[in-house]
C-alpha cells in the first residue's frame, strides 16, 4: 500500500508541474510552495571527497540525491533531468526543460523571500502570486503609511537587539551549520529508502555488492534476493545481511566446517534525503529537504532560528507525534554545548513555540541585549546571560522597571538578592555606573620629587605623604604652604600652613582628608622672571638670557662669543636700572651708566673688572671711532689706468681719483664725464617718492608723467663739470668720494639721440652750430601731440636743461654732442572754467607786455 501510495502521489506532483523535490516549502499561507514526494535516482553515484562541492550551494536537497549533490549542486527532477540553475523569471528553485522546478537550483531574479514568484515558468504560465505590474512591489511600499514605516523600523532595531537574532539571520555568515557528509557513518545511522549500501565481502572468499534500499525498505543482493533493512541501524542491518549471505558464504560464521575465514564490512554510501518541517513562530516555517545526516541545529539555522515573538529555550523536535527532544538554544549561544541536537529522521517536525518571557538589561554590563528567561529564572541568570558586569559597573544594586497592571513601578535588587530576585515578562534591568570620584584619593604638587595622585590609606599625615612624594625639592618654599580641601557640602576651602614649623616638631602633624590637595610652592615661581643682555660690537649679540647670579662683565662678554675686532675695549658701557628714586627730586635720574676698560684676552686675572652684574642691566659695546673697513672707488673711461681704488682718507675727492689713475687721455670727453653713486632710500622714502612721482603723473593736465618704478638699492646719474674740477681741484665742484662711486669719463662723443613725440626718433651725427630745432627737423618734426613747451635735453654727464617761454616763443636748451632730446607728450582735455580764465589772462597779459614794448620802442626812437 505504501509503495502505491507513493506512486499515485508522485504522479499527480508530475502533472501540476509543481517542484518534485523542493528546497523549502513554506507554511500553508504561502501556496506557492506545496508539498511533493521524493524522487528516486539511479544508485551506485560514487561517494564524493570532501571539498568537491562547487560555488553556488543552496539549501534544500533532493529526495535521494547522492552526497555528492547535498551541498548545491543541480537538482534533478523525477525524470533525471536537471533544473535550470537560476535562470531569469524562475522560481527560488529554478524551473527544468519539463517545466518541472528544479531541486536544487540558485535562486533566480524575481523570487521573494516567501516564495511569491512574479515571473513565469519554462511553459510560459503565471505563477501563482504573479502579477501584470512590473514595479508592484515598490507601489505597495509607497502605499504604507509613515506609521507603519515606523513600525518596521522598531520592529528590526527590536530583532536586532533580540539576543541570538543575529546569529541565525546575518547574511555574512554565509553556508555555516550545514551537515558534514563526509563523516564516518555513525552506528546509530537508521537506514531509510535510497540509502546506498556497500557490502565488501574478504577473505576466503571476494565479492562486493553496491545496493539501494528502495521505497519499501529492500536491498536486493544478487543468489540471496531482497533483505529488509529499513528502520533498523547500520550495526542491525549489518547483522541481518550477515545472516543472509552466511547461507552463501559459509565461512562468514564459525561451524562444523571450522572457524570463520571469511569477513564482511558493510559501509554507507550515497546517503538520502529526508523531509523536516518546521512550524511555529520561525522566521521561515516550512518544509525542508535535508540530508539524512542533518541534525537539530542544522534545520533551525536553515529556517532562520526563532522570530521576534519564538523561544529560543524550547524548540521541539516532534516524532511520531511526540516530543523526542527540547532543545534551549541558549546552551549553544553561551557555552557551546549542543544538548538534545539530535539526528532528524524523515516526516520531523521542528516546532517553534511563543516565548514565555523577555527582559531587557541595559548599561554596564558586557551584552546589552533582550533575553528571554524562563520561569523561575532568577537575576543572577540574567547577569550570566548578559556576560557579567563590565568593569565600570555598580555591583550594589540593580533597577528594575516592571508592568503592573495599571502602571510601572521600579525595584531596587541588592547584590544579596540576585541569587532569589525572580525575572518577569517586560522588566527592564538597568545596571549603573560607578561614581566618578576617589573614595581614598589624596595629591601633592608643586616643589616636590614625585607630585601626583596617592592612597589616603597610606598618607593619612601631611609629613607621610611627603615622604611618599620623596620629600622635598630645594627650592620649596616651606614658609607657607596650602591645602585645598573639599567639605562635605561640596565647598571649596584653603587651609594656610607652616611646612618648617610642622618639620621641625614646634606644631603637630595635619591629618588628611579624601580629597585633599597639598600645594608645596616653589622659591623660583615667586621670584621675577630677571635677564639681561649685550649688544654692539660683540660676535653674538644677546637680546636677552636669563639673570644668573655672581656673572660678571667679562662672563657676559665672553658668553656673547668675545669682543669684535671694531669693538672700543676702553669704553664698554653696562646700562642699570635706577632702583627706589625719589619722586620729589628734580633730576628724575632713571638710569645710571657704567664704563669699563675690559682686555679683549678675557682670561681670569688681577686687572679684572669684577664687575657683577644685577637683573636687567644692558651691556653696550661701542665700535672703535678709529675703525673703518676698507671701501673703494672705481673710475671708467677714458683714463690711463682705469680701476678699483682705496679710499685713503675721508676727504679724498674726484680729482684725487683722477691723479691715482694717471690723468686723462687726449680722447676724453671732459664735458661728458659722469659720477655714478649708489642711493639706498629707506622704505618711508621709497614709498614718499613713488606716492609724489604718481600725483604728479595723474596731475599734470598737459602732458604725460610717466611713473617712476622706484627700489631701495638704485644708481643714479649726477651731473658734474669735470673741467672745472681738474682746473680749480679743491673746489665746491670738486665733490667727495663715497663708497662704491663711478667715475666715467667718455670718448668724444659725436651723435645726439632725439626722442619722443617726434615723427622719426632717431641719432643724428653732432655739427657745431647747429640748434635746438635742427635736430628736431633731422628727426622729422614735432608731431599733433607734442608738447613743446616741456622739450628738455639730457647731456652726457647726466645733467638735464628745459625749454624755457619768452612771451609766445619757446626758447629751447643748447645741444652738445652726446646730448639727448626728449619731446614728452601732450594731453589735451576739456579745460576746467579756472584754467580757461587762466589762459585768457595770460594770453592777455602777453599782448599787453608785447604792445607796451612796441611802444616804448617807438617813443626811444623818437
Amino acid at each position: 500500500m505504501q509503495f502505491f501510495r507513493k506512486t499515485i502521489l508522485g504522479v499527480l506532483l508530475v502533472c501540476t508541474g509543481l517542484n518534485a523535490s523542493a528546497q523549502v516549502i513554506q507554511a500553508p499561507s504561502a501556496p506557492s510552495a506545496p508539498a511533493s514526494a521524493p524522487a528516486t535516482i539511479p544508485s551506485g553515484v560514487p561517494r564524493p571527497t570532501q571539498g568537491q562541492a562547487p560555488a553556488g550551494q543552496t539549501q534544500g536537497l533532493p529526495g535521494n540525491a547522492p552526497r555528492s549533490q547535498q551541498q548545491g549542486t543541480t537538482g534533478t527532477n523525477q525524470q533525471g533531468t536537471r533544473g535550470q540553475q537560476g535562470a531569469t523569471g524562475t522560481n527560488q528553485q529554478g524551473t527544468n526543460q519539463q517545466g518541472t522546478r528544479g531541486q536544487a537550483g540558485q535562486q533566480g531574479t524575481g523570487t521573494t523571500q516567501q516564495g511569491q514568484q512574479t515571473g513565469t515558468d519554462a511553459n510560459g504560465t503565471k505563477s501563482a502570486n504573479a502579477t501584470d505590474e512590473p514595479n508592484q512591489d515598490q507601489a505597495d511600499a509607497q502605499l504604507k503609511t509613515e506609521q507603519e514605516l515606523l513600525r518596521d523600523r522598531e520592529l528590526a532595531a527590536q530583532r536586532r537587539k533580540l539576543f541570538g537574532y543575529q546569529l541565525f539571520n546575518d547574511p555574512a555568515n554565509g553556508s555555516v551549520f550545514q551537515p558534514n557528509v563526509n563523516i564516518a557513518t555513525p552506528k546509530g545511522y537508521v537506514v531509510g529508502p535510497n540509502d546506498q549500501l556497500n557490502i565488501n565481502i574478504y577473505g576466503f572468499s571476494e565479492a562486493t555488492y553496491q545496493t539501494t534500499v528502495n521505497p519499501d525498505g529492500f536491498i536486493y543482493v544478487q543468489r540471496v534476493g531482497p533483505i529488509h533493512v529499513s528502520g533498523l541501524t547500520i550495526e542491525q542491518a549489518k547483522g541481518r545481511i550477515l545472516d543472509r549471505l552466511s547461507k552463501i558464504y559459509v565461512g562468514l560464521k564459525s561451524g562444523p566446517y571450522g572457524p570463520a575465514n571469511t569477513y564482511m564490512v558493510v559501509t554507507l554510501g550515497d546517503i538520502r534525503s529526508i523531509r523536516v518541517t518546521v512550524t511555529g513562530e520561525a522566521v521561515r516555517p516550512g518544509t525542508y529537504t535535508v540530508s539524512s545526516l542533518s541534525t537539530a541545529m542544522n534545520v533551525i539555522y536553515q529556517a532562520g532560528g526563532p522570530s521576534e515573538i519564538g523561544s529560543f529555550r524550547n524548540v521541539q523536535v516532534i516524532r511520531s507525534n511526540r516530543v523526542v527532544a527540547s532543545i534551549d538554544l541558549y546552551d549553544f549561544l553561551t557555552t557551546g554545548i549542543q544538548r538534545n541536537d539530535i539526528r532528524l529522521q524523515d516526516n520531523d517536525n521542528i516546532r517553534f513555540q511563543t516565548f514565555k518571557s523577555h527582559v531587557e538589561i541595559n548599561g554596564s554590563t558586557k551584552r546589552n541585549n533582550i533575553f528571554e528567561m524562563l520561569p523561575g529564572e532568577p537575576m543572577s541568570r540574567l547577569l550570566e546571560l548578559a556576560g557579567g558586569f563590565s568593569s565600570n559597573a555598580y555591583k550594589a544594586r540593580i533597577k528594575v522597571t516592571r508592568f503592573t497592571n495599571r502602571e510601572l513601578k521600579v525595584i531596587d535588587v541588592v547584590e544579596s538578592e540576585f541569587p532569589n530576585f525572580p525575572m518577569e515578562d517586560g522588566d527592564q534591568a538597568v545596571v549603573e555606573a560607578v561614581l566618578i570620584r576617589y573614595e581614598n584619593q589624596v595629591g601633592i604638587q608643586g616643589a616636590v620629587f614625585r607630585p601626583g595622585i596617592y592612597s589616603l590609606d597610606q598618607n593619612k599625615t601631611l609629613k607621610q605623604l611627603i615622604t611618599s612624594a620623596e620629600g622635598l625639592k630645594g627650592e620649596a618654599f616651606i614658609g607657607r604652604i596650602q591645602i585645598v580641601r573639599t567639605r562635605e557640602d561640596m565647598a571649596i576651602e584653603n587651609i594656610s600652613l607652616n611646612l618648617a614649623d610642622i618639620i621641625n616638631g614646634s606644631k603637630p602633624d595635619v591629618e588628611l582628608k579624601r580629597e585633599d590637595q597639598v600645594i608645596i610652592p616653589s622659591r623660583f615661581e615667586m621670584a621675577e622672571f630677571a635677564e639681561i643682555s649685550i649688544t654692539g660690537e660683540v660676535i653674538t649679540p644677546i637680546e636677552a638670557t636669563p639673570y644668573v647670579a655672581n656673572m660678571t662683565l667679562e662672563d657676559l662678554i665672553l658668553r656673547a662669543g668675545g669682543l669684535k675686532e671694531s669693538a672700543a675695549a676702553a669704553q664698554i658701557e653696562v646700562v642699570r636700572r635706577k632702583k627706589d628714586v625719589d619722586i620729589n627730586s628734580k633730576s628724575a635720574q632713571v638710569s645710571e651708566i657704567f664704563r669699563f676698560n675690559v682686555d679683549r684676552d678675557l682670561s681670569i686675572k688681577s686687572t679684572d673688572s669684577n664687575f657683577p652684574l644685577f637683573p636687567y642691566d644692558q651691556v653696550i659695546v661701542r665700535r672703535s671711532p678709529n675703525y673703518r673697513i676698507q671701501t673703494f672707488v672705481n673710475v671708467e673711461g677714458e683714463v690711463v689706468m682705469p680701476g678699483e681704488y682705496p679710499v685713503i682718507t675721508k676727504d679724498q675727492r674726484i680729482s684725487d681719483l683722477v691723479k691715482m689713475a694717471g690723468g686723462i687721455t687726449p680722447f676724453a670727453y671732459v664735458q661728458g664725464a659722469t659720477l655714478v653713486r649708489e642711493i639706498r632710500l629707506s622704505e618711508a622714502e621709497k614709498q614718499l617718492r613713488q606716492q609724489t612721482i604718481t600725483e604728479l603723473a595723474d596731475d599734470s593736465p598737459k602732458a604725460v608723467v610717466a611713473p617712476e618704478v622706484t627700489s631701495q638699492e638704485t644708481q643714479q646719474l649726477i651731473g658734474i663739470s669735470l673741467q672745472k674740477i681738474l682746473s680749480n681741484p679743491g673746489s665746491l665742484e670738486d665733490m667727495i668720494l663715497q663708497e662704491g662711486d663711478i667715475l666715467r669719463i667718455p670718448k668724444q662723443l659725436e651723435t645726439v639721440r632725439v626722442g619722443g613725440e617726434v615723427l622719426l626718433p632717431t641719432t643724428a651725427k653732432y655739427r657745431r652750430g647747429q640748434t635746438f630745432q635742427d635736430y628736431i627737423s633731422q628727426a622729422g618734426g614735432f608731431t599733433s601731440r607734442s608738447a613743446r613747451k616741456r622739450a628738455y635735453v639730457v647731456y652726457a654727464n647726466g645733467s638735464a636743461d628745459r625749454t624755457r617761454r619768452f612771451g609766445f616763443f619757446n626758447v629751447y636748451p643748447r645741444v652738445e654732442p652726446g646730448s639727448e632730446i626728449i619731446v614728452p607728450q601732450s594731453t589735451k582735455g576739456e579745460l576746467t572754467p579756472l584754467q580757461i580764465i587762466q589762459s585768457t589772462t595770460g594770453i592777455a597779459g602777453s599782448i599787453i607786455g608785447l604792445v607796451t614794448t612796441l611802444v616804448a620802442l617807438r617813443a626811444l626812437s623818437r
